[in-house]
């Protein structure tokens, strides 16, 4: 069974770090694109940041950039979301988001929320 997991989220302060993973299970996440989304109870799901599979490049929403890293470790099946500089307006439910062509797979979301 394929699988995305998500973990890392937690309650924090303003200006905190944390650093969200997602685990692969039942496919190697090498040939896919990866994204974190993120979304706010009411509101539609946004793309945070992406990693692609080929370039190793990164894309970034500007609400992050400069603050979120993203990175993959293909060996570990991995994909990371470092954030940094946490604000309340970065509370929601985040998610791993992994495409190839015409397959993709989504996990089930860690909660991060930032307190003033």
């Amino acid at each position: 069974q394929l699988r995305l997991v998500e973990s890392g989220g937690a309650s924090v302060k303003t200006g905190e770090s944390l650093k969200l993973t997602c685990v692969a299970s039942g496919f190697g996440l090498s040939n896919f694109d990866l994204r974190w989304y993120r979304q706010i109870p009411g509101k539609e799901r946004e793309s945070v940041a992406s990693i692609f599979s080929v370039t190793g490049y990164t894309h970034y929403a500007d609400f992050v950039k400069g603050r979120f890293i993203i990175s993959r470790d293909n060996l570990k099946m991995s994909l990371f979301l470092q954030m940094n500089d946490l604000t309340p307006d970065d509370t929601a439910m985040y998610y791993c988001h992994a495409r190839r062509d015409n397959n993709e797979y989504w996990g089930r979301g860690t909660q991060v929320t930032v307190s003033s």
